[in-house]
């Protein structure tokens, strides 16, 4: 070490040292701005020399800071962010050389210093950047850890906006595992949510910064569980807080807040539901809709949907089958429940169906696994006009990968049978809006009966493409589209879809080219009866099949010739 490092050295440990022995930092070691300096120059320096000696002479003194600023932190009126993180990472680095266990100190960092300071944007910003710079060893020693703390750390997203949105989007893949896979999604879609709560939170009991949210519920959490429980079994709402209630004697937030304590909490317990049934809940959500956004709201209905791209995306592939499998019924129970901003919405549910049909055409058994809440949402397709498109989604699904495959016909008859309810349903007059009554609002019903008659054309095609995959269904499927050929049905798109179908039926080889599974049963992407036109140039003139010439005899009458519709070889 030259003279000048050696000086410095000494400088910055005594420092430290000093720091105490001195009764007026002891107490509150972060209120000296000197010390965070000296422990970031003297990390350099142990860097730099890569010494094992000199980390041993600095640990005893951060480890000592470490814990007096720990334990000064409710008392503290100075910011103690800053200064841990830089002994953690003194500890990551050197915690071998020293024999140090740094997983007690992230937990103590995460429990009782960001839990109080994630809202103050420089702590925040510090300790984004932290974990994305540290995320490979904290992944590799600490695996549980990033997990354990999700609901809280994205709370700094939610608080600090887009600021924070590239370097967190660095550090979201460490939130992933397979414990918190699950309970991760719904917190995703629910940060517009969450911001709403921090919000009102800060409005009801002052600045967030220097107090923990989990202190300012510790009274009142327990009643209001009670309540909710009560509310829950009984169908009793919960009664509007009074004069002489409780939450106002604490100063806490009003008797609609509590609904918010499974948002508000720091640590990820496994519990993913969420108190939408609540009336207070949808008055308050449609409250916060109709009024003016603040920046902060504004930022995270942005965020969000770009946070979903990259949990599908490591969902799809690293995750495995089971907790995919496991998923998919939580994503179709929240398609219609989301915070209630028209592009947020549209941008989210965009996301959850490419999701949803990825999945079944990766893995088409899921449809025969999950057929009990597929065969829900079918039932609740006119609920809304989300449900609706859900459940066209999902009859497109069924269709398309036969209701699992081959080998699940019991799941597949049992999916058949939905869609045939659904179809008869909607073969009545009541269902296609032919009742005589004058509509009040005849927009509304115009689009009532367009997206009915969609979705009729979907469940029409489903049937068929069922059929055509399991044979044994193709006389049910005959009846089923012959009561729509025969039916007074009023859209020609729906009546002209069925008659289509049931003149394919009567030739099965072409029925099978074209409704029949996009993979065959050995595999592979070609099927049986179907032809490939990217590669017809290699052809033979007798493949082309000539019934789309319209049964001509002799020469067809075309003017085109072979060369404009077979490409030419390269």
């Amino acid at each position: 070490m030259s003279e000048r490092d050696d000086k410095g050295w000494d400088f910055y440990l005594r420092t430290l040292s000093n720091s105490s022995r001195d009764s007026t930092t002891a107490n509150d070691p972060a209120s000296d701005p000197s010390l965070l300096h000296s422990v970031k120059k003297l990390y350099e320096i142990c860097k730099s020399k890569n010494s094992e000696d000199l980390v041993a002479r600095v640990y005893p003194h951060v480890n000592k800071i470490f814990q007096r600023a720990v334990a000064s932190l409710s008392q503290s009126r100075t910011s103690n962010g800053l200064l841990l993180l830089a002994i953690l990472q003194f500890f990551l680095d050197y915690g071998e050389v020293v024999l140090h266990d740094a997983d007690p100190s992230l937990r103590t960092f995460f429990r009782s210093c960001l839990s109080r300071e994630f809202s103050d944007p420089v702590v925040a910003e510090a300790t984004v950047k932290f974990i994305a710079s540290n995320k490979k060893k904290l992944l590799s020693s600490f695996p549980n850890l990033l997990p354990q703390f999700f609901p809280l750390l994205l709370k700094l997203i939610a608080w600090n906006g887009e600021r924070l949105e590239k370097q967190f989007l660095k550090a979201f893949p460490g939130l992933m595992s397979p414990g918190s896979f699950i309970p991760l999604f719904p917190y995703l879609i629910d940060l517009p949510i969450l911001v709403v709560a921090l919000e009102r939170v800060e409005k009801s009991s002052g600045p967030l910064i220097g107090s923990s949210i989990a202190s300012i519920h510790q009274n009142t959490a327990p009643k209001m569980l009670l309540a909710l429980m009560d509310e829950a079994y009984t169908g009793s709402t919960i009664e509007d807080g009074g004069g002489d209630s409780e939450f106002e004697d604490n100063s806490a937030i009003d008797v609609s807040d509590p609904l918010f304590l499974e948002l508000l909490k720091d640590e990820n317990d496994g519990i993913a539901e969420r108190l939408w049934s609540s009336p207070v809940m949808a008055t308050l959500l449609q409250t916060a809709a109709n009024s003016p956004y603040s920046d902060r709201l504004k930022a995270v209905l942005s965020i969000a949907p770009h946070l979903l791209d990259v949990y599908f995306s490591i969902a799809l592939r690293d995750v495995n089958d089971s907790l995919i499998c496991a998923l998919i019924p939580l994503l179709m129970s929240r398609f219609a429940t989301l915070f209630p901003d028209k592009v947020f919405s549209y941008e989210v549910r965009k996301r959850l169906l490419e999701f949803i049909l990825s999945t079944f055409q990766r893995s088409p058994s899921f449809i025969a696994l999950l057929k009990k809440p597929i065969m829900d949402r079918l039932g609740e397709a006119y609920d809304s006009p989300e449900k609706t498109e859900l459940a066209l989604q999902l009859c497109w699904a069924i269709g398309e990968h036969g209701g699992g495959g081959e080998s699940h016909k019991d799941e597949a008859r049992e999916l058949f049978e939905s869609l045939e309810l659904l179809l008869y349903e909607n073969l009545s007059s009541s269902r296609l809006g032919m009742t005589q009554e004058v509509s009040l609002s005849p927009y509304k019903d115009n689009y009532r009966r367009s997206s009915q008659s969609r979705l009729l054309c979907f469940v029409v095609t489903a049937i068929s493409k069922l059929a055509t995959h399991h044979r044994e269904l193709v006389p049910r499927a005959r009846v089923s589209l012959g009561k729509v050929a025969r039916s007074r049905i009023t859209d020609m798109r729906v009546w002209r879809r069925a008659c289509d179908f049931l003149g394919l039926m009567n030739d099965p080889a072409i029925c099978a080219s074209i409704l029949g599974p996009s993979r065959s049963s050995n595999g592979t992407s070609q099927k049986v009866g179907s032809i490939n036109w990217n590669e017809g140039a290699t052809k033979m003139v007798a493949h082309i099949p000539f019934y789309i010439l319209g049964e001509q005899e002799g020469p067809p009458f075309h003017d085109f010739s072979f060369s404009d519709i077979l490409p030419g070889r390269s």
